[in-house]
């Protein structure tokens, strides 16, 4: 029996080891390798997503996936988009406040110069940071794309829910040395992501997110924001 413990007790502790790692070593990459991903691999790790949790089991989720010539079309035509200026039509939703109070405020401006400043951008030099947000709808030259949507007569719960699904491609991608960066800028230019795409009317673009093989050599990839230490958002209550 004592075998047995011990013996449990390591593979529980190498289980929880590589859930941890898994989750921990997550992190927002903005330039990958362009060695691809296989098809196979990502319906897999669609499929592993897919076993997050919903409301009454509703799977809220639709998404849709690009490489090659597909992403690179997308791109082109974002980039057209960037090129005019700002949407002439409103976003579907807001996912900021229109304004930030504290703490939220400090930790955004320190998540914004901590990026800058290890790319080596100063203040003042908004031309290279418009140009590193726009970054974004190239995907950070990521090999795989994909484009969230949820369908609009959905409520906040499912939106919850949806949030579960999008960990859950990004931790189970650590799992076979993927990363990722979820994206919430695609929401801006819906209307020229329906139209490459052709989304039908009815479904609210949530956001995009990156696939692929970090870039070890990019400075931007060595920068992690800070976390809050679990006694500044949890309260035990004895």
């Amino acid at each position: 029996m004592e075998i047995g413990k011990v013996h449990m007790d390591t593979l529980n502790g190498d289980r929880a080891a590589i859930v941890e790692d898994a989750i921990t070593s997550r992190r927002s990459i903005r330039r990958f390798l362009d060695t691809p991903v296989p098809r196979e691999l990502i319906s897999h790790l669609l499929s592993v997503a897919g076993r997050a949790p919903s409301g009454s089991n509703i799977q809220p989720w639709r998404v849709y996936v690009m490489d090659g010539e597909k992403k690179a079309a997308l791109v082109n035509a974002l980039l057209a988009s960037l090129a005019e200026g700002p949407p002439d039509y409103p976003r579907e939703y807001n996912y900021y406040p229109l304004e930030f109070p504290e703490p939220y405020l400090a930790r955004r401006r320190a998540c914004g110069w901590g990026l800058y400043s290890a790319l080596g951008i100063e203040r003042g030099k908004n031309e290279r940071m418009a140009a590193q947000h726009g970054r974004n709808y190239a995907f950070f030259d990521a090999p795989v794309g994909m484009i969230f949507t949820i369908d609009d007569f959905l409520q906040p719960g499912s939106w919850l829910d949806y949030g579960m699904f999008l960990q859950s491609i990004m931790v189970a991608a650590r799992g076979y040395g993927l990363h990722t960066c979820a994206q919430a800028a695609f929401a801006t230019y819906h209307k020229t992501i329906r139209e490459q795409l052709s989304i039908p009317n009815g479904q609210t673009i949530i956001c995009g997110m990156s696939l692929g093989y970090a870039d070890p050599d990019a400075p931007e990839n060595a920068f992690t924001p800070d976390r809050e230490p679990v006694e500044a958002y949890t309260t035990f209550v004895d």
